[in-house]
């Protein structure tokens, strides 16, 4: 594929204006120099025309005047011939000066020390127009030549195939950086809630116990999902002896060496690949969906909620807690979604709420359940965000995920990473989707850099049924929200 010079319109324009200011300094030398000519011309015909006058302007004889004065006239650069008596009286007018301006040139005419008249010749202007007509070998010339200096610039500053993969290599580096700071700035938030949620002593929470050991299985399940590579285990290795010394502050590292480090990464590698035979991979298309995980996260880019004050932040998690649980309750009651139950009560905290639905039955259509739930928070969150906006009160936009259990965690990375406001992203197995795809449109994300953006998708629409549906439902839930605020 054959690439443009880089800015050549730029060139062009630079081009472009070179050319008409080479002209235009042509215009204005050349007029100078017609000019100083015409003025040299035109007082020597002054000074001859007296000479030639001078006998009929003492005897004020008006026919030789003309006589004289029109083979002046003749001149192509004499447009008027005024010539006056010694009272200032108009003898002899001659030419179009009226119609045609110009320079005028006046002289006393004398016989002796006795002033017998005057003479004003005009001579006419030279036109720009003129002017580039006489020059128009050298405009056309600076033209073509200015036109083949932008030819040779267009050949001559194509870049090669070498710059181009240079500069690809420096997209895709600047682009891998800034994508694995984010996802670093999501790690760092993860891990300092999980420190703030220890004990006092030091000791690790049942909670944080629970999160430790999902994302030990998360690692397990990852690690049997790709070839094993030593130089990267013994990286991700030495990623969690940090991670866990910044955690807990007796903790250290005891590998003292890379050799015994590789041994232990070695021998964990195989444990693994031993117990990998009955177990099914995160991103398995054959998995079945039996639950799924609605998460929905603030989309908070400048961390106000953490600066708000508990008076004002605790309400708002409150409402927010409100209308989530209400979602649910209107939402399952609907026939179409027979046989899903809720197994948690959601609570909204600073980093967001999840809903956990189940299937009670093969029939139940919970991964569907899932990307309504979370499609009808958008909805009402959308319109509580506008009303306070409009009271100048704070709320924040949101964004959700629907998931199955297996793949909660790296949902969560996804929505931190990659969610934008008021989107819907979607990571279920093949089961999951086979259960949505006639309800709703999605579309994959572009240009992904991990297998789990690959893997997901984002919501970019329903059917008028299923739009229905969630619009009664949400007027549902806002009637409610209604009655409640009118009784207290």
């Amino acid at each position: 594929m054959t690439y443009l010079a880089p800015r050549q319109g730029l060139f062009a324009i630079i081009l472009l204006v070179s050319f008409c200011l080479q002209t235009l300094l042509l215009v204005i030398s050349t007029d100078q120099q017609l000019s100083k000519s015409r003025a040299l011309k035109g007082e020597q015909m002054v000074a001859q025309l007296i000479d030639e006058a001078r006998l009929s302007l003492e005897n004020k004889d008006r026919v030789s005047l003309s006589v004289i004065a029109n083979r002046y006239t003749s001149e192509q650069d004499v447009t008027r011939i005024l010539i006056k008596d010694n009272k200032d009286d108009i003898l002899v007018p001659v030419g179009n000066a009226p119609m045609q301006q110009g320079d005028t040139i006046r002289q006393i005419a004398t016989n002796g020390d006795a002033v017998i008249g005057s003479v004003a010749l005009t001579l006419k202007d030279v036109s720009k127009g003129e002017i580039i007509a006489m020059q128009w070998p050298f405009v056309i010339g600076t033209m073509l030549l200015h036109l083949l200096l932008w030819l040779i610039y267009g050949y001559l500053a194509r870049p090669t195939k070498e710059q181009i993969s240079a500069l690809s290599r420096n997209i895709q580096d600047l682009y891998r950086e800034q994508y694995n700071q984010g996802d670093q700035r999501g790690y760092s938030r993860d891990l300092e809630r999980r420190t703030t949620g220890s004990l006092a002593d030091g000791t690790p929470s049942d909670s944080q116990m629970a999160g430790l050991a999902a994302k030990s299985e998360t690692a397990d399940n990852a690690a049997q999902a790709r070839p094993f590579n030593v130089h990267n285990e013994v990286n991700e290795y030495l990623r969690t002896q940090q991670n866990q010394s910044s955690s807990d502050e007796t903790g250290s590292l005891t590998a003292t060496s890379e050799g015994d480090i590789e041994d232990k990464v070695v021998s964990t590698a195989k444990r693994h690949s031993s117990q990998s035979g009955g177990q099914t991979s995160k991103l398995s298309a054959t998995r079945a969906v039996d639950s799924v995980r609605v998460q929905i996260l603030f989309h908070d880019e400048f961390n106000m909620l953490e600066r708000l004050a508990p008076a004002q932040r605790l309400p708002y998690l409150a409402l927010c807690t409100q209308l989530l649980n209400q979602a649910v309750t209107e939402l399952l009651k609907q026939p179409l979604l027979l046989g899903v139950s809720a197994t948690n009560e959601a609570h909204f905290e600073d980093d967001g709420a999840s809903v956990v639905l189940k299937a009670d039955n093969s029939h139940a259509k919970v991964a569907l359940a899932g990307v309504m739930l979370a499609k009808l928070y958008l909805m009402l969150n959308k319109i509580i965000h506008d009303k306070h906006i409009e009271l100048s009160r704070f709320a924040l936009p949101a964004k959700a995920g629907v998931s199955d259990d297996a793949q909660s965690e790296p949902m969560t990375h996804l929505l931190q990473s990659i969610g934008k406001k008021e989107q819907l992203l979607i990571l279920l197995p093949a089961a999951g989707l086979k259960q949505i795809s006639n309800h709703v449109q999605v579309h994959s994300i572009m240009r992904p850099t991990t297998v789990y953006e690959r893997e997901c998708a984002i919501f970019d629409g329903g059917n008028d049924a299923m739009i229905q549906r969630l619009a009664d439902v949400r007027n549902a839930v806002l009637m409610i929200e209604d009655e409640d605020e009118s009784a207290t």
